[in-house]
């Protein structure tokens, strides 16, 4: 059974840095897509995806949002992801979640939510 938990969020001034862990156990990740989502204040229980990447690294999925600003990777040796976002805006306020699913395409993932495995979150705040 995969387990995903994150690490890395906090209060940052706008404009600032950040890097969110996640760090898995139980099974390798190098078997999964991959992915980040976040879900912002106001917008319900919907959770939007961020990156997504196949296990294989040959297919990518990159919301508008986050084009030029974040940006994915993987440690295989710590059987880790992680979310690097830079140039935050109040609007990135959220609670961040990693994600892995075994099957789905990165758009089943990010853009349908078609996932199995989440993470708890990790609360990210970007003040003005």
């Amino acid at each position: 059974q995969l387990q995903l938990v994150e690490s890395g969020g906090g209060l940052v001034q706008s404009g600032g840095s950040l890097l969110l862990s996640c760090a898995a156990s139980g099974s390798s990740l190098d078997d999964y897509a991959i992915g980040w989502f976040r879900r912002t204040p106001g917008k319900g229980k919907e959770r939007e995806g961020i990156l997504c990447i196949s296990s294989s690294h040959d297919n990518t999925y990159t919301a508008d949002f986050a084009k030029g600003r974040f940006n994915i990777s993987r440690d295989s040796t710590k059987n880790t992801i992680y979310l690097q976002m830079n140039g935050l805006k109040p609007e990135d306020t959220a609670v961040y979640y990693c994600a892995a699913d075994k099957w789905a395409s990165v758009r089943e993932m990010c853009v349908s939510l078609h996932v199995f495995y989440w993470g708890h979150g990790t609360q990210v705040t970007v003040s003005t």
